[in-house]
């Protein structure tokens, strides 16, 4: 089927306005490219400090310098469930690099903090910022100049993002990401929400609420619902930057195992040192970005991709808006119902037929772009298939089914669950805004209340235990924009407001902050600029102020007389001080000074010049 015309409408926006930089980019990646393996670049002195540590015959192809040296970038730690796999990579993948004849190496670690534990916390205020300081950390480890190829470890909700930022910055040198897959399925969702709501009203104690959380994240792999860890995979198979099939596949299995070990022969054919070299800066053009936004509205994923994906478009010489998300999710239906969109988790989507089913559905309807170069050198057309293991052990893509195996998770695209992709652009005299629907009542869309507006989430939990919540109310939470205290989610408040909208209140959120990867039923203007550190208007709204937050006809304002609005003074910021220290947020000072607005992706590096 011919391309939708909006999706090729968008892409074409995107490459005419990106023209001049993606040019400029395209130009450092070809002067970057070079001849023969990187390493003879290096002085004899260089190189033996390069090789030291390796074993005899590692020593010995590294010094003949004719075959490919794989740079491994890990973000291994015991700490994150998902990331505990990753400590059997490395030497999983220097084998097979030594059976194939080439060698491999760990390039370098980068940090991982799990948001799961720093939600609520002030560790949460350096969230964000991890995600530019692992692009960091990762050109750290490529400027030695040693690797003709790099694989990327990392799952979760900055680390991918972060990762791929380094890998466009480096973008002459080939580059897979190589997951480590779900947990198998514990508590229910619908269980552990239950819990979280009773806990909130005070009808559970502590130790409830811990079992049940303790169920629910039990075993190394990815948290089963689909936020913004899962979402990273979902994008990394739908740009082309992962092995077909490669997301959902349990750790510690032979199936995983095997699919490291493919990752690793993938890599060396792409190398610059033979005849199908294909980095990632000539993997990353408009049209995997335009996947990548229809996959986040094909399968409700996380809001934090409405950042993330915009600043990894900057990293590869393009310039992606909010608007191009808005008028895709117009026409990309919602075919997949994953918690917190329904009750099932990612291990029911992929036994359902996962991303082979959704990829193989969205090409057939013309709604995705088939074409354009991905690590298998097949296009997009290869990953419609699924990894299988035969008796033999050895590793093959088989199509998936041709029609679901469970339409209450994954749907065809002639019944999807929703015509659109419930991500949405709002705006007005308050500024700009997204805001997530796939899972909020339709009869919530549009809310329109009185305002009570608080500095900070702890601010809402007290009023709330207060019992001041009795009415239909626009909850304002402000200074929680990048510059302010560094974006973190306010996902403390989701349990309060969810309690509020079960009594039958009319509830929404108005917030420079960002909710949750699995932000829900809460109807939420997220990420509004210009935030209110900067002078933005969100900072002038005063309790009792009527304002509309409408997912219908895409506004966030408040409802005043518009002169009478204007006139009104700015108010001095309140003291912040108290977010300046404590756990390390005295170090990342010069990131709240720099950063960018959220709608340019919140991020340190700038356009490429």
């Amino acid at each position: 089927m011919s391309l939708n015309p909006i999706v090729h409408h968008v892409t074409q926006a995107i490459a005419e306005r990106s023209r001049a930089t993606r040019e400029r980019y395209l130009d450092r990646i070809a002067t970057a490219r070079g001849n023969g393996p990187r390493r003879n670049r290096l002085s004899c002195g260089n190189l033996a400090h390069g090789f030291a540590g390796c074993s005899p015959q590692d020593k010995q192809r590294l010094r003949d310098g004719v075959t490919p040296n794989i740079g491994i970038i890990t973000a291994y730690n015991d700490m994150l469930s998902a990331h505990q796999p990753y400590e059997r990579y490395p030497e999983i993948i220097r084998a097979a690099a030594r059976a194939r004849g080439a060698t491999a190496e760990v390039a370098g670690g980068v940090p991982a903090m799990c948001d799961g534990v720093t939600q609520g916390r002030i560790g949460m205020e350096l969230s964000l910022f991890s995600r530019d300081t692992i692009a960091l950390a990762t050109g750290i480890a490529l400027s030695h100049d040693m690797f003709d190829a790099a694989l990327y470890l990392g799952i979760c909700d900055k680390i991918v993002p972060g990762l791929l930022i380094a890998a466009l910055h480096f973008g002459h040198i080939p580059a897979l990401f190589v997951p480590a897959g779900p947990m198998p399925s514990g508590a229910s969702n619908d269980e552990k929400a239950r819990v979280r709501q009773r806990y909130a009203e005070g009808k559970a104690d502590r130790a409830e609420l811990l079992d049940v959380e303790a169920r629910s994240y039990h075993a190394p792999g990815t948290c089963t619902f689909y936020g913004t860890a899962n979402s990273n995979q979902m994008l990394m198979e739908i740009m082309g930057l992962q092995l077909p099939g490669s997301s959902f596949v349990h750790p510690n299995t032979e199936l995983r195992d095997a699919l490291t070990v493919a990752a690793v022969e993938h890599a060396l054919a792409i190398t610059a040192l033979g005849d199908n070299y294909l980095p990632p800066g000539h993997i990353v053009g408009p049209e995997a970005i335009v996947n990548g936004v229809i996959g986040l509205h094909a399968t409700g994923g996380s809001t934090n991709h409405l950042i993330h994906l915009v600043a990894i478009a900057r990293a590869a010489g393009l310039e992606l808006r909010l608007e191009d998300f808005d008028a895709l999710a117009g026409v990309v239906p919602l075919l997949a119902k994953v918690y917190p969109n329904g009750s099932a988790d990612v291990n029911q989507f992929h036994a359902a037929g996962g991303m082979g089913y959704l990829v193989a559905q969205l090409l057939d309807a013309g709604l995705l772009h088939g074409d354009f170069a991905t690590v298998t050198g097949e296009g997009m057309d290869s990953y419609r298939k699924a990894p299988f293991l035969h008796k033999d052990k050895t590793l093959q893509w088989l199509p998936t089914a041709a029609e679901s195996m469970d339409t209450s998770t994954l749907r065809p695209v002639s019944q999807p669950f929703r015509a659109d992709g419930g991500l949405r652009l709002l705006s007005g005299n308050l500024g700009r805004a997204v805001i997530k629907v796939s899972s909020v009542p339709e009869d919530r869309y549009t809310i329109e209340a009185p305002a009570r507006v608080f500095d900070d989430q702890e601010s809402v939990q007290k009023a709330f235990d207060r019992g001041e919540f009795t009415e239909d109310v626009v909850v304002v939470v402000r200074y929680q924009g990048p510059r302010a205290n560094g974006m973190p989610e306010l996902h403390k408040l989701t349990p309060a407001l969810g309690v509020l909208q079960g009594r039958g209140l009319r509830v929404a959120l108005v917030t420079d902050g960002r909710m949750s990867g699995a932000s829900g039923k809460i109807p939420s203007a997220i990420h509004l600029t210009p935030e209110a550190i900067c002078g933005g208007a969100i900072a002038k709204l005063r309790d009792g102020d009527r304002v509309r937050v409408c997912a219908v006809n895409g506004r966030v304002e408040v409802l005043m007389d518009a002169q009478e609005w204007e006139a009104r003074a700015m108010p001095p910021p309140p003291d912040l001080s108290a977010n300046r220290h404590g756990l390390g947020r005295e170090m990342f000072a010069l990131f709240r000074a720099q950063v960018s607005s959220a709608d340019t992706g919140a991020t340190l590096f700038g356009v490429v010049e």
